[in-house]
Formats: C-alpha cells, structure tokens, sequence
C-alpha cells in the first residue's frame, strides 16, 4: 500500500528547524513495516537526518556553510533574488531535498539522537511544502 500527504510548514527563519515530530504527525498511524520518503518541493531549503539533542549542532551548520558558500560572492550570476537566494540554491543541493527513512513496528527507525530537519538556507524563506509517501 501506498500513501502520500502533503505537509505545510509555516515561514521559519534561516537555519536548521527540527522537524520530526511535524512529519510524524502529518504522516498518522504508520504501518509495521515499510519505507517513509519526504521531498521538500523547494529549491532554497534541503532536508538532513542529524543530531536532535543538541543545539548547537544547528548554529555550528549554519557558521560552516555560510562560510564554505558565502553571499555576494563574486563568481554568483544569479544575484536577482537577492543575496541570499543563489547561496540558497547551493546549499540546498549540497543537502539534498528528499530522505527515505525505514519503519519498523510502527515508527520511524531513526539512530537515538537523530532528528529531521528542515534546512532554511533563505533570510524570508516563507511557508514549504513537503510530500511525506508511505510505502507499505
């Protein structure tokens, strides 16, 4: 069996936003065993399985990558969308805009201290969508 909902995350600010528990709760009653896969219908935002206990984990993403992709950088021809906007896109690449994660007993089989996240990589992202498919 297969199932597939749509989830709309309201505007969240630059950064690295935990996530988990919105898409559990979008995605209902899992069955025993099977395979959740989420895309994030986005260009300027990814998605990333990481550590979910702590903090810092998320400022220290954020430090890295806008140093390793940083804005106004003078190589950027896509520059039109503002400052933040081609930095966005290279991120979101970098990340990934999809993540299959295996269901066992009725939950998500994620490692202890993994959570989703939403990666924001825009200043004024606005809302996202996110396609959550169960198969069965």
């Amino acid at each position: 069996m297969i199932i597939q909902k749509t989830l709309t995350l309201s505007p969240h600010p630059r950064g690295f936003h935990l996530i988990t528990r919105k898409v559990e709760e979008a995605a209902g009653k899992l069955p025993d065993m099977g395979i959740m896969h989420i895309l994030i219908q986005h260009t300027s935002a990814g998605l990333t399985l990481n550590e979910n206990a702590d903090p810092s984990v998320r400022q220290d993403f954020e430090t890295f990558l806008n140093h390793l992709v940083p804005e106004n950088h003078p190589l950027y021809s896509h520059i039109y969308e503002g400052a933040d906007d081609m930095p966005a896109h290279i991120k979101s690449s970098l990340f990934g805009a999809e993540l299959t994660i295996p269901i066992t007993n009725h939950r998500l089989n994620l490692g202890t201290w993994q959570g989703i996240y939403l990666c924001e990589f825009r200043n004024h992202g606005g809302s996202r969508k996110i396609v959550v498919t169960i198969i069965s």
